[in-house]
């Protein structure tokens, strides 16, 4: 569910303050009957044929052949899987499949496995294999892709200590995205349910355990635990009301330019960058483009870009992605279930950093785990969940992390 904007009107001046947030708020929040749903999901990558070794990013490459993103290779169509997902790399070597927008749960689950399917095939060619864990407990984090962008965040993010590099390498996520709402109420219903659960949802679904090279301290999610550690500048949202401001406010990661470094200066905003006061430094003021590239450097649990994009699940083990994919697409089913879900939210809200350190190991979360997959098996409207969200909600009440049976 990528957005993208015309050449023409990404090379357009920004001029106030008030227009920037004006055009924040117009490609952040999309109001339309609420409808689609898609899936973005991640796997750390390894060679086959020598244990634990990342690959060479050739071999990615080669494997993917024209469904490359062209971030790796310039002249690829970048064509989709044949379900309609788009393959991209992370910089550590994971892979990525992007869904087409979907209109159910059932339909997205469906398109993704096939695709994923493939994906497994077309590695396999290149002696690659996709790995099911949310962290890597092995490797130290390495970077294989060299852009000016991940350099970039390297660096920015090795100023707040090893937990930038170990996100940026050595991590894989489920990411969920849903239409907005139909209006602002609709949207901001949508907005507080996603992120009044988030603290329930990390905990249902964590499973890092282990990260090489991430400090001391047992952890149930150390993939939560290295995007906490970044700087709350960049992953800390309002609500919609605020959150273009937010946007504006927030400190510059990179600057794109014709050079093989984007470095911005150290400790500057976008609104520096706006009002003039970068202009001895970069040269020139920021476009729609640069605001629009700007925001993909923003990271809050729940990140608007038209749609809503939650992004604080776990990769999950084999098929157990689809819980939580069903699980979001029955809490958002309709107003009084999103409400109820709310309610059941509402005692763990703030309740971030302890759904990753301890996760179902503390009560209140426990709880609300169990009640909200309890609660997403009552509403869905596709029976072929309500067994696995059933399933989900009674492991939860066990204190059980996710795993897969019968292997």
């Amino acid at each position: 569910m990528s957005i993208n904007f015309p050449v023409s009107h990404a090379r357009a001046g920004l001029g106030t303050r008030g227009a920037a947030e004006k055009h924040v708020r117009e490609v952040s929040f999309r109001a339309g009957p609420p409808r689609l749903i898609g899936v973005e999901l991640e796997w750390l990558t390894a060679r086959a044929d020598i244990t634990a070794a990342r690959p060479q990013l050739s071999s990615l490459v080669d494997a993917l052949g024209s469904h490359a993103p062209r971030t790796v290779l310039p002249p690829s169509s970048e064509r989709p899987l044949p379900s309609g997902s788009v393959v991209s790399l992370e910089p550590g070597g994971q892979v990525e499949l992007s869904s087409a927008p979907c209109t159910s749960a059932r339909q997205v689950c469906d398109r993704l496995s096939a695709d994923a399917r493939m994906l497994r095939a077309l590695l396999a060619r290149r002696s690659v294999t996709m790995l099911d864990g949310a962290s890597d407990a092995i490797r130290p984090p390495q970077r294989l892709l060299h852009t000016p962008r991940y350099g970039a965040m390297e660096m920015r993010y090795d100023r707040t200590g090893p937990m930038g590099r170990l996100m940026m390498n050595n991590t894989a996520a489920v990411q969920v995205s849903v239409d907005a709402g139909e209006n602002d109420d609709d949207i901001d219903r949508r907005w507080t349910l996603l992120h009044a659960m988030g603290p329930a949802m990390i905990a249902a679904f964590a499973c890092s355990p282990i990260m090489r090279g991430a400090p001391d301290g047992e952890w149930v999610s150390q993939r939560m635990r290295a995007w906490l550690a970044l700087d709350p500048e960049l992953t800390d949202v309002p609500d919609p009301a605020g959150y273009p401001a937010w946007v504006i406010d927030a400190p510059l990661t990179c600057v794109r330019s014709g050079e093989p470094e984007w470095h911005a200066p150290q400790g500057a905003t976008f609104a520096d960058w706006l009002d003039g006061r970068l202009d001895a430094e970069i040269g020139r003021r920021p476009t729609v483009g640069d605001l629009d590239y700007h925001m993909t450097t923003l990271f809050p649990p729940v990140r608007p870009r038209g749609h809503l994009e939650v992004r604080y699940i776990d990769a999950q083990p084999g098929d157990l992605w689809q819980v939580p994919v069903a699980a979001i697409e029955a809490l958002l089913s309709t107003p009084a279930v999103t409400r109820e879900a709310t309610a059941v939210a509402a005692p763990v809200r703030e309740m971030w950093s302890e759904a990753a350190r301890v996760g179902l190991g503390a009560v209140e979360l426990r709880a609300a785990a169990a009640g909200l997959l309890s609660l997403a098996a009552e509403s869905s409207r596709d029976m072929r969940f309500t067994s696995a969200l059933d399933a989900a909600a009674a492991r939860c009440l066990r204190g059980r992390a996710p795993e897969v049976t019968g292997r």
